[in-house]
């Protein structure tokens, strides 16, 4: 045993920094997990499921606005802190549209499906032509600045669209049309709501088909060029202006539907939503691979499973904090991400 415990730092320096900071890093995670099976030993199995479909549900959420982050990062390697006050206008821009198509609480049903899915393509849009403003008028001219230039704005816009709304209705928590329905049904002791099945549909949906468009689109295969090397796709005749536009507005229409799912799973809104989810977002994107659109996807759904988990089996108000060290801990011992891979400096 002391024999071993003398041959430790050579073997240490063996491994190498990497390989030290990934066994650190895979203590931390079995560590982890041991504590969470305790707790989840010690309670009953269907309250084990119902917590996993709440933090699927969840996450699925997270990795709609995670995707933003990602896609707007990977092409320009800018942290677009704007992004989620854009999901929280979301949920804003969907409950001015309710009363113009008649969709009110308490008159729920089939029926609502279409203008449903009408007020969400619409505000989908609304927030993509915000986030392209918002690129063309604060990111644009910033854009061959040193980069704490367009992070500084990037904060500097968070504020002015948190401030808008605080001026567009108040700075109260609004409630927001309780729409999709309560049922819930029990597959043996396990509780589900149709209600997380319906959100959980929704995200995979969109992730699945934005996933199809980047890679069998041809501004997808663009957008995956400039993020690659934004000189060369120039050069080969790739207007970049316009596929950076395009990155900004499919972000802000998949936030944009974050915002109407965050509501009608939540039932309320408030103007500074976005900057504590917003930074949750950021959060999955850089555990999943900052840059990679699977890894966003992948954090997302996984800083949602630990954040129900943390709620639920320890103290919630721990729960941030858990969060936000994981956001440390991945940049000190795999800044990469899960899924990320180290590139050469553009």
């Amino acid at each position: 045993m002391i024999g071993a415990l003398a041959r430790m730092p050579s073997t240490l320096r063996t491994l190498g920094s990497s390989q030290v900071s990934n066994l650190i890093g895979l203590l931390i995670v079995a560590a982890a997990l041991a504590l969470t099976l305790q707790h989840v030993l010690q309670h009953s199995a269907s309250l084990f499921f119902q917590i996993l479909i709440i933090g699927i549900a969840d996450g699925s959420i997270y990795a709609l606005i995670a995707l933003g982050y990602t896609m707007v990062y990977g092409i320009i390697e800018l942290i677009n802190f704007a992004h989620g006050d854009v999901f929280t206008l979301g949920g804003y821009f969907s409950l001015a549209l309710f009363p113009i198509f008649g969709i009110a609480e308490g008159k729920a049903g089939f029926g609502y499906v279409i203008p449903l899915l009408i007020v969400a393509l619409i505000t989908m849009l609304l927030c993509g032509l915000v986030n392209i403003t918002i690129e063309r008028v604060a990111y644009r001219p910033l854009r061959n600045a040193p980069r704490l230039a367009p992070l500084i704005t990037a904060i500097g816009m968070s504020s002015v669209l948190e401030g808008a709304m605080y001026l567009w209705r108040g700075p109260f928590s609004l409630h927001y049309p309780d729409l999709l329905p309560l049922t819930r049904f029990n597959i043996g002791p396990v509780n589900i709501g149709v209600k997380d099945l319906i959100v959980i549909a929704f995200a995979v949906i969109l992730v699945v088909v934005f996933t199809l468009f980047i890679n069998l689109s041809k501004l997808g295969k663009a957008m995956r060029a400039t993020a690659q090397d934004r000189d060369a796709a120039q050069l080969m005749g790739i207007d970049i202006n316009r596929t950076i536009s395009a990155t900004f507005f499919i972000g802000a229409a998949l936030a944009g539907a974050g915002g109407i799912t965050w509501g009608l799973y939540i039932s309320s809104v408030d103007p500074f939503l976005g900057f504590i989810t917003g930074l949750i977002a950021f959060t999955a994107a850089v555990f999943g691979g900052i840059g990679n659109i699977p890894g966003a996807a992948l954090g997302g759904l996984l800083i949602g499973l630990i954040r129900a988990f943390s709620d639920s089996y320890f103290d919630s108000s721990w729960t941030e904090v858990l969060i936000f060290g994981i956001l440390i801990a991945t940049l000190v011992f795999r800044p990469t991400g899960l899924l990320g891979m180290r590139v050469p400096e553009k």
